[in-house]
């Protein structure tokens, strides 16, 4: 097996489409929105073909409404794409908080004619403001009808979650697996607030340590078993996200979403193979 670093964009797999788009929810969650133009503050990520989907989460005790939605998704055989807002949090929110996350996933499914509970949803910003869901709305449609393939999409959905970040942060790469190109690509946020401790269902083990605001993004066209991407992405983190802190503080948001299309072609990957064990160290 081999593999190469590509120029860095997350919609670099085969098969996924992307769009970041403004559409005033940092404005009227920070106030900042305009400071220095229209800011990016929604992204969609889709793959028309159905995804096996794993996912990490925040184990802080006060957890956000979109984390709850996207664990109770998660346990679906197949998604289909995640949307995302920053500016606004959707945490401490209620009742009405999780009708929102919940009417998220309903208007990306409306617009892209995809069963709700196939689309996943992340949100990080500012905690105890509902979500201005006009606006949000009007997002998700300018995103949906402006999906692309292009590396200037993949830079518009990276912009688009950003909240304190000065820069993007994309990955991507092409790994050669059973003399297939299977392709990765990522994209993440996280600047000031940093100290993750994630699991699969949002439970704390005892040895976690308590964390801070960050998403991350995965996207990859391999054919790979769901519970081995779970299993994947949970040794990832513990190796990775999960060793960070900056300054220990708690996030009610933090998500590591996986998705896997299938569309490389390569022989299906179950835990334990080569490929795997091999990528896991790669990552």
């Amino acid at each position: 097996m081999s593999h190469s670093i590509q120029p860095a964009s997350i919609l670099f797999p085969r098969g996924f489409w992307g769009q970041g788009v403004f559409c005033d929810v940092k404005r009227l969650g920070t106030g900042k929105g305009s400071n220095k133009g229209k800011k990016r503050d929604l992204a969609i990520l889709f793959s028309p073909s159905p995804c096996v989907a794993a996912g990490m989460f925040t184990t802080n005790q006060v957890s956000a409404a979109p984390v709850h939605v996207c664990i109770e998704h998660l346990k679906g055989r197949s998604l289909h794409g995640i949307v995302v807002n920053s500016g606004n949090a959707n945490a401490c929110t209620g009742e009405q908080g999780f009708r929102d996350a919940k009417r998220m996933c309903q208007e990306v499914g409306k617009v892209l004619s995809i069963d709700e509970k196939k689309i996943l949803v992340a949100s990080t910003g500012r905690i105890g403001l509902p979500l201005p869901m006009p606006q949000v709305r009007r997002g998700i449609r300018a995103a949906c009808s402006t999906l692309a393939q292009t590396r200037e999409a993949g830079d518009h959905v990276s912009e688009a979650i950003l909240t304190s970040d000065t820069h993007m942060k994309q990955y991507s790469a092409e790994i050669m697996m059973g003399g297939k190109p299977v392709r990765i690509g990522a994209a993440a946020k996280g600047a000031g607030m940093i100290h993750p401790g994630m699991s699969p269902d949002g439970k704390r083990p005892m040895s976690m340590p308590l964390h801070a605001t960050m998403l991350g993004f995965i996207l990859t066209d391999a054919n790979i078993s769901k519970s081995s991407l779970q299993r994947c992405l949970t040794q990832a983190v513990a190796l990775s996200f999960n060793r960070i802190s900056i300054d220990g503080d708690m996030s009610t948001n933090d998500s590591v979403i996986a998705l896997a299309n299938g569309e490389a072609g390569n022989k299906k990957l179950h835990h334990g193979s080569k490929s795997i064990a091999s990528q896991t160290e790669i990552g």
